[in-house]
């Protein structure tokens, strides 16, 4: 090869690198102001799930190689640049539980008693009244939140004691199986470690078996003998109570004269009565009508009376000297 022809080379080499480098600070330029010749951008595996979204592009680089040419390498950003979260779809607000809702048995075990009477003792009635088994367990299957509560287990209880000491021996019985049914739910949950609401199911299985009926009769009766026998301490816990009053009123009014230590003879009424004897006969009404010394209270006790039953007390009131005709 001639001089010349390597000279001639060389220099065409020369100017073919330099037309290459101004074509690249050319498009370098027209980059900067903002020219529309953009990097070209591909999607690329493109991947969508519930809660997000992510596209992948590989977008076109130019860069120099060392021998002076150019170069297009592609470069594919990292999924974790393109993931953008999807809006979440807003939920329907949750409602409040009311009340009487199943859901809301804890506000029903943090009221004091008299607030639950106050509120439940209508649904309690109910539920003492019903003489059917099945009505029990549907009953109870609706109002386990406010039955299946200490509240409503002490109504209970309270309202077999009253009616055996105000003299209604079968309601007394009746609200006792249904207070042992109570009872026996919460001793079924506990030995099985479950809520008293979901072994109502079970409890009433277990007395379709013949043999368990019979084991919880017994143990109703059971109940109410203590019931019986509770009722008659209650009520000569009342009587000393009631006869401590009188004489402290008595022992209280100017001049007054405990009739308890007059000799018999001289405490006898105009009918020849003893009036001791006498007030310890009359209905509890009555007793309390005297012993609050107002009259309307005492009015109301007679009309509850039969015409003849309120005339025989009086007249007994009349001949002790209770009362002045």
């Amino acid at each position: 090869m001639s001089v010349i022809t390597s000279v001639a080379k060389e220099e065409g080499e020369k100017k073919e690198k330099k037309i290459e480098e101004e074509d690249v600070k050319k498009s370098a330029a027209n980059n900067d102001k903002g020219s529309l010749e953009v990097p070209t951008e591909k999607m690329s595996g493109a991947k969508i799930n519930d809660d997000a979204k992510t596209t992948t592009t590989a977008t076109d680089h130019v860069q120099l190689l060392p021998n002076g040419g150019v170069a297009t390498v592609k470069e594919t950003p990292s999924s974790d640049a393109l993931t953008t979260s999807k809006p979440k779809t807003n939920k329907a607000p949750q409602l409040q539980p009311q009340p009487d809702d199943p859901a809301n048995s804890v506000s029903v075990s943090m009221l004091s008693y008299h607030e639950f009477t106050q509120r439940y003792a209508d649904t309690v009635e109910k539920f003492m009244a019903l003489d059917s088994m099945d009505k029990s367990k549907d009953f109870l299957l609706q109002n386990a939140h406010i039955l299946l509560q200490e509240n409503a287990s002490n109504y209970l209880l309270l309202a077999c004691l009253e009616d055996e000491m105000n003299g209604f021996h079968d309601k007394m019985k009746l609200v006792a199986r249904q207070s042992q049914i109570i009872s026996s739910i919460a001793d079924l949950a506990k030995s099985l470690k479950l809520h008293p609401g979901n072994v109502i199911h079970p409890f009433f299985q277990r007395m379709q078996n013949k043999e368990l009926y019979a084991g919880f009769m017994v143990a109703v009766e059971e109940f109410i003998q203590r019931v019986k026998a509770r009722a008659i301490t209650k009520r000569k816990e009342m009587d000393e109570e009631r006869a401590r009053e009188i004489k402290e009123q008595g022992a209280n009014a100017e001049g007054a004269v405990d009739v308890a230590d007059m000799p018999l003879e001289e405490r006898l009424g105009p009918g020849g009565l003893d009036p001791m004897e006498v007030f310890e006969s009359l209905p509890e009404s009555m007793q309390m009508a005297f012993e609050s010394r107002e009259k309307d209270q005492l009015e109301a006790a007679l009309r509850a009376m039969t015409p003849e039953e309120a005339s025989h007390h009086m007249k007994r009131c009349i001949d002790s000297g209770l009362w002045n005709a």
